[in-house]
């Protein structure tokens, strides 16, 4: 039996499909997460579910506790997190409601704490190793679930997170396509940071919900978060 972190994004504020689900105050030494958990069971695995902008999404992506929500998600024994996120295409092959498993992030955040080291000890370091920020084994597994299910998705992409709230610019938008973005968002990289750091298995799937500022065919409209 596996425990596994849910983090539901846009969209997923009240996501619960557990049986004998209960609800889980938890508490860290970075405060509270940005939502009570729900806890209970999927099949045989146990699940932890947690809201990233609070279940009425109250929370912007600048202010998220990203630190209480992976240590909280830590503590209670998570070996994995599986995390959802709308997100906006840089590419036109990258459809609305297309499903993109990421195996690459460019960091653009400028005011996120993206790590658990205030300081270092005397004399130990706590670098991580980033190279590949997300579990290959845990994307291959929603790579067959997205194929059983037929589902339309791409079974890899480099997504950017940017600060938010605000969308990009077209400027910025073409700077990130020219860099070899495929999706932008504003939550994955300093969550994936701190699972790597936490010692946790990371995946996370991106639904395509909007056109990336700078598309010649489209406006832009709300979307990621």
């Amino acid at each position: 039996m596996a425990i596994i972190g849910l983090i539901g994004g846009s969209g997923l504020e009240k996501l619960n499909m557990l049986r004998e689900s209960r609800e889980v105050i938890a508490d860290t030494p970075y405060g509270a997460p940005s939502s009570s958990l729900f806890h209970g069971m999927i099949a045989d695995n146990e699940i932890y579910i947690l809201s990233r902008h609070d279940r009425e999404h109250s929370i912007t992506p600048s202010h998220v506790n990203n630190r209480a929500n992976i240590f909280a998600l830590k503590q209670l024994g998570c070996t994995a997190i599986l995390a959802t996120t709308a997100c906006g295409s840089l590419r036109e092959e990258i459809g609305r409601g297309d499903i993109v498993f990421p195996d690459q992030f460019l960091d653009f955040t400028k005011n996120r704490i993206n790590t658990f080291h205030d300081r270092f000890e005397p004399g130990v370091t706590g670098h991580v190793a980033m190279a590949d920020p997300f579990s290959a084994v845990l994307r291959e597994k929603l790579i067959r679930s997205a194929e059983e299910l037929k589902l339309s998705y791409h079974p890899e992409g480099t997504l950017v997170t940017i600060e938010g709230p605000r969308f990009s610019t077209r400027a910025e938008s073409k700077m990130f396509r020219m860099l070899g973005a495929d999706v932008v968002n504003m939550s994955i990289a300093p969550e994936a940071a701190l699972s790597n750091e936490a010692g946790i298995r990371h995946r996370r799937w991106q639904s395509r919900r909007r056109r990336a500022g700078g598309s010649a065919r489209a406006p832009q409209p709300p979307g990621d978060s």
